[in-house]
């Protein structure tokens, strides 16, 4: 069965912009296209994970948040990565939805498009509410020191803690 790395968006693959509602300022961090495509290449599947309570803030809308996530598409191509899917939460945190991270419910949608075991995934991200999410699945959780992910290190609960996307790539290729 295929093995599938949860990835968080902002801060862990592109730069955090705050509230990203353009896609012109769309920006991959430093080796985070490459480190996808190692992925890829090693069979892995590949989802991003996001809260994008942007919208639920009237910041934005789907429409835009399609351009953004078009543009990363046209970026990680760059680097010949894909990403299987892109698992979003368009909801607030006074919402109730069971996508919000650090809810399953975003992997619960990945799980049904792909069909693969949670409990053999990876969730890598760069806040808390990632690393909950990972452990809501039974994935095995890495913290990125990008993005927030500096800020959220202390008291992490997450299973690595790592300083970029690429390196922990590096720590699950190596692992297996």
């Amino acid at each position: 069965m295929r093995r599938f790395a949860l990835i968080d968006r902002d801060g862990t693959v592109n730069v955090d912009k705050h509230y990203l509602s353009d896609p012109a300022l769309l920006e991959l961090i430093p080796g985070s296209g490459e480190a996808i495509a190692r992925l890829n290449q090693a069979g892995w599947g590949v989802v991003l994970v996001t809260n994008q309570s942007g919208i639920a803030k009237g910041l934005f809308d789907l429409d835009r948040l399609e351009q953004i996530h078009a543009r990363l598409h046209e970026l990680l191509a760059l680097h010949g990565a894909h990403v299987d899917s892109i698992e979003i939460c368009p909801h607030g945190p006074q919402d109730t939805c069971d996508c919000r991270k650090p809810l399953p419910g975003l992997v619960d949608s990945a799980v049904a498009k792909f069909g693969f075991d949670p409990k053999r995934s990876v969730m890598i991200g760069d806040k808390e509410a990632d690393v909950g999410l990972g452990h809501a699945v039974g994935a095995v959780s890495y913290l990125v020191r990008t993005g927030y992910g500096a800020d959220s290190e202390p008291g992490t609960k997450a299973d690595h803690v790592v300083d970029t996307l690429a390196a922990a790539v590096d720590m699950i290729l190596a692992n297996g």
